[in-house]
């Protein structure tokens, strides 16, 4: 069924890379969530209002918030499909973002609801629901029903990486547990005299559950707002293609800005030997930049770094300062080492240091640590640090 539609509705569906193809794939995950959702709440309502059962008629109002996150999802999947204009240079794409973070929020709206209707059920002495076996085959379709849609949103989701629709496929297996707790609650209760509200109880566990699973998805969510780095993947694709030019020495100040799905920048530093062709170096960086458009459409900066790599002494100050600063933090790096002529009594070396974001280390205490392994390869040895943050998230 997944494959019929797709072939149906998203023309050339094999090039997810592409921007109308992706948001053709959002607008369909988004309509069929919709229609879905409609039949399921028409039905359960019916339900409800057979048997008077509070958790079918929760279960019913959660089907319709679910249809307004799905038209909050295509929304967000035709606004995120805009081409850049003057007022949004870098495009509409983080409108995904927006709206995967109303879907979850709607989704811990009707966590609270539910928990509150049950709570207050269970304090009145509000009388069990009476279930029938109509009731009961009504809520096997939901919840086959709502197993093909996890299944349908979790792999569109997932073939253009699409949280709003990988969130949309979480909110489907929370409706499938709820409706399939109601479920087992209305078949019990058929033939079992239970003496409390099952009902309620039950009502009450899957709101917290309905809960917690939202509260998972907006913070995956909102941290794609905040500007969370670059997957390991991404990082890890575009060093190797740099270096990839033997030209190129080494790279540092590598820095991705994700602006939506399909939409991301990126600027780094690349060391070049001194005495290069200036020319030709420049002519490599643009075929860099080019390439890496094509193979990981990332649009890329490259900022050239001419390095010393003929003095012998330059070269092993430089080696012993970076092994040096391995017993700081395994994970310190350096860059852009310059070293002034020898002095009787100072010689400066002038370089910057990469940190990771979570080291526990002030600033100064790092710079000072470094000074002191400076001091004991030669006392004259001063160094002139600039502490760089690593964007990378390693």
């Amino acid at each position: 069924m997944t494959n019929f539609l797709v072939r149906l509705f998203v023309k050339n569906n094999e090039n997810t890379k592409d921007k109308a193809v992706r948001e053709n794939y959002g607008k369909l995950g988004g309509a069929v969530g919709i229609a879905s959702n409609i039949l399921l709440c028409v039905i359960k309502l019916i339900a409800a209002a057979i048997t008077g059962s509070m958790s079918i008629l929760a279960d019913g109002l959660n089907n319709l918030s679910d249809m307004g996150s799905s038209v909050i999802a295509f929304i967000g999947f035709k606004l995120a499909g805009k081409p850049a204009d003057r007022d949004h240079p870098f495009g509409h794409g983080r409108a995904e973002y927006m709206s995967s973070f109303i879907v979850c929020m709607l989704i811990l709206l009707v966590g609270f609801e539910l928990i509150t209707s049950s709570v207050e059920a269970l304090f009145t002495g509000a009388k069990a629901p009476t279930y029938t076996p109509v009731a009961v085959v009504i809520l096997g379709i939901s919840v086959i029903v709502k197993l093909w849609l996890f299944a349908f949103n979790r792999r569109i989701g997932k073939k253009i990486s699409s949280e709003t629709l990988i969130a949309a496929a979480q909110d489907s297996v929370n409706d499938c547990i709820s409706t399939s707790v109601i479920l087992i609650c209305a078949i019990i209760s058929m033939f079992v005299n239970v003496p409390f509200n099952l009902d309620a109880v039950l009502a009450f566990f899957v709101g917290l559950f309905i809960i917690f699973s939202g509260l998972s998805s907006a913070k995956e969510t909102f941290n794609s707002i905040l500007g969370k780095p670059a997957e390991k993947e991404t990082v890890e694709a575009l060093e190797t293609e740099i270096l990839s030019f033997p030209e190129f020495l080494g790279i540092h100040d590598l820095i991705i800005h994700n602006y939506g799905p399909g939409r991301q920048f990126a600027s780094v530093h690349v060391e070049i030997p001194q005495n290069s062709d200036i020319v030709l170096c420049h002519e490599k960086i643009d075929y860099c930049e080019k390439l890496v458009k094509e193979r990981l459409d990332i649009e890329l900066v490259i900022h050239m770094d001419p390095i010393d790599t003929d003095n012998e002494t330059v070269s092993e100050v430089k080696q012993r300062i970076a092994k040096g600063i391995l017993e700081i933090d395994e994970r310190l790096t350096l860059h852009d080492f310059r070293m002034t002529p020898q002095g009787l009594n100072q010689t400066n070396l002038i370089f910057d240091v990469v940190i990771p974001s979570d080291i526990s280390m002030r600033d100064n205490d790092i710079t000072e640590e470094i000074n002191q392994i400076a001091k004991k390869i030669n006392e004259t040895y001063i160094c002139v640090i600039t502490i760089d943050r690593d964007f990378t998230g390693r």
